[in-house]
């Protein structure tokens, strides 16, 4: 399991406001801002996001590479897997893959994919036998 993911962007500014709206329909929200300055030399401010006390997705400043990284965010439901979608693309990305069920994965993989506004790969996505059954 992985603890944290640091993502690299262009414009701070600009992807903390993408990722407050893209991650709130999956209870993900910008919860610290980490300075730099307290840390080794060299150390990157960094701002960031998680849910019920974790912070696991962190945003820092620099030279952006799109085809470095692809992030996958849980979604709870296939409604959570539209909304979050749906926000993403209100928010200024760019279509990747509107919600739909993948089959190719599986007949119960549901996702929606778009672009972050440095081109970042991201997918919002619903696998139900991962999910407790209610």
């Amino acid at each position: 399991m992985l603890d944290h993911v640091f993502l690299t962007v262009s414009d701070v500014e600009r992807s903390i406001s993408f990722y407050t709206a893209a991650l709130a329909p999956l209870g993900i929200h910008r919860l610290f801002d980490y300075d730099g300055s307290k840390g080794p030399p060299g150390h990157p401010d960094l701002k960031g996001f998680g849910a019920n006390g974790r912070i696991f997705f962190w945003l820092r400043e620099g030279l952006a590479d799109s085809r470095a990284a692809h992030i996958g965010f849980v979604a709870n439901s296939r409604e959570q897997v539209n909304a979050a979608y749906a926000a993403a693309i209100a928010a200024g990305a760019a279509d990747k893959g509107a919600p739909a069920v993948r089959a190719y994965y599986d007949p119960r993989y549901c996702a929606a994919n778009v672009l972050d506004p440095d081109g970042y790969s991201l997918e919002f996505v619903y696998k139900s036998w991962q999910h407790a059954q209610g």
